[in-house]
């Protein structure tokens, strides 16, 4: 094996899209670069499959990308060019009792008129975030030990994050529908109800929703993995599929090894080879909540009461701000809620190539506490069913993944958590070690590139980029970015 890698420059542990982003920028200024996938093939958490019946392409985690288009990694790697994607105008819903629904419209203007008397509240709160969506994009795409390049845009921010994640997140509402509707965003995080870094990631996406709407690629989420792969290949970088690797030692020669793993599994790999203190700090990370996902084989739409839900591409499943709050501070309390947090979406609506002709796919994931064995198809297809009478009789199949299966699938979801660290205030500051290159770790020629160190989770590519530009100062000398554009 040594033999056969002589040549290369550098060498990536695990083909998701924060390491195909290392690969990409690597390769890109000119390494040879190798990759090491231990699936069959590429793509981590943007992955597509048939979980169901034959001809249903589920994506078997992220389905929806609010960051395909203000990621700056993506934007510099003119992901829009690459794939094909549709951005539904009804960027997501929040259906109530009694056939109601809160809806976030891509227009923050027809947003406000919708939501009646707390319409003017929120576009007031949203309104400078949505304006400034891209600076926000870099804001908190960026480590946060890092000065930001927009004060500005950083405090207006800041101020909103202070007010939604605190107990004064009511005050400025009169209604549920505008509260829920935030609080839905928020909850992706899995984090507790109200909490500051729980609010921050809920106004980033959602001003990402009302500025460029939050896009579907057409074929799945495997679409944007295989834009990656693509590029990688052509400018000569290698994949191997199907190669699980558990020690630096079976790795290659290389000046470079970048690992797109969390900090435990970084531990694994590097042995003695990982400082003490280092070893401390990575060992004292702390890892999140997990989800449990159900996918669905549909006959027919979801019958939402609420006809104007349809139209949504994502939509949030729970009731009111207080029942989603309720139910979310259950989970970090390691309690199973009863009526869940459910994320939905419908991509066979915008993608007829998702499903066979007339029918469709569903995806959904809820919360539950780490390490969770529990099967939650039962409890999902409930709370769908509470909003959607009927649902249940458009149901041809289902594939239900417990916590405990999330991480069987990918190591890299420690107990079932997505997130692969706990996203709190402090881990985002400290991810997973307090540094302002924190992707560079104290072993030789080895970076982390994986969601675990900043800017954090979600398919972005940043964390890649990230810990690739790094390495390419500290290890090859070279400052100039190489340019990732379609034609260069």
């Amino acid at each position: 094996m040594s033999a056969e890698g002589a040549d290369l420059d550098a060498v990536v542990v695990g083909a998701g899209p924060n390491g195909l982003a290392a690969a990409v920028t690597l390769a890109r200024a000119g390494l040879h670069v190798r990759v090491y996938e231990r699936a069959d093939r590429a793509g981590g958490g943007a992955a597509t499959r048939e979980l169901t019946l034959p001809g249903f392409h589920h994506d078997v985690c992220s389905a929806v990308h609010p960051l395909a288009f203000e990621s700056r990694f993506f934007r510099e790697f003119g992901l829009r060019d690459r794939v094909e994607f549709v951005t539904p105008d009804l960027s997501y819903a929040h259906p109530l009792d009694g056939g109601r629904a809160a809806l976030a419209y891509r227009d923050l203007a027809r947003t406000r008129d919708e939501l009646g008397r707390d319409g003017r509240a929120y576009e007031s709160l949203m309104g400078p975030l949505v304006r400034h969506a891209t600076r926000v994009a870099d804001f908190t795409g960026s480590p946060l030990l890092r000065v930001p390049t927009d004060p500005v845009t950083a405090a207006t921010f800041g101020v909103r994050a202070l007010e939604q994640g605190s107990a004064a997140w009511n005050l400025r509402f009169r209604e549920d529908a505008a509260p829920a509707l935030l609080t839905g965003v928020a909850a992706h995080t899995i984090l507790s109800q109200p909490s500051v870094a729980a609010a921050g990631a809920g106004l980033a996406l959602g001003a990402y929703a009302h500025a460029r709407g939050w896009p579907i690629p057409i074929g799945g989420s495997q679409a944007i993995v295989d834009a990656l792969v693509a590029d990688l290949r052509a400018h000569g970088g290698e994949l191997v599929l199907d190669h699980d690797i558990t020690s630096l030692a079976q790795l290659p020669p290389a000046r470079l090894r970048m690992l797109d793993v969390t900090p435990r599994a970084l531990l694994r790999l590097a042995g003695d080879a990982a400082p003490s203190r280092y070893r401390r700090a990575l060992e004292s990370f702390r890892y999140g909540g997990a989800v449990a996902k159900v996918d669905f084989a549909l006959s027919a739409p979801v019958p939402w009461a609420d006809p104007d839900v349809r139209a949504a591409g994502t939509v949030h499943v729970g009731g009111t701000r207080a029942e989603v709050a309720a139910a979310e501070n259950q989970v970090n309390r390691g309690r199973l809620p009863e009526r869940p947090y459910v994320l939905v979406s419908q991509p066979s609506l915008f993608d007829a190539s998702r499903a066979p002709a007339g029918r469709h796919v569903l995806w959904t994931y809820t919360h539950v506490p780490t390490g969770s064995d529990v099967d939650r198809r039962e409890a999902v297809t409930a709370q769908i069913e509470r909003f959607a009478p009927g649902f249940r009789d458009t149901i041809l199949a289902t594939s239900s993944r417990t916590a405990v299966d999330v991480e069987r699938h990918n190591p890299n979801y420690p107990g079932g958590d997505i997130a692969a660290g706990a996203p709190t205030l402090w881990q985002m500051v400290r991810r997973p070690v307090f540094s302002v290159d924190p992707w560079r770790t104290p072993i030789p020629g080895v970076y982390l590139a994986s969601a675990s160190a900043p800017p954090g989770p979600g398919v972005h590519g940043l964390v890649g980029w990230f810990a690739a530009r790094s390495a390419l100062r500290h290890e090859f000398g070279r400052r100039a970015l190489p340019d990732l554009s379609p034609g260069a």
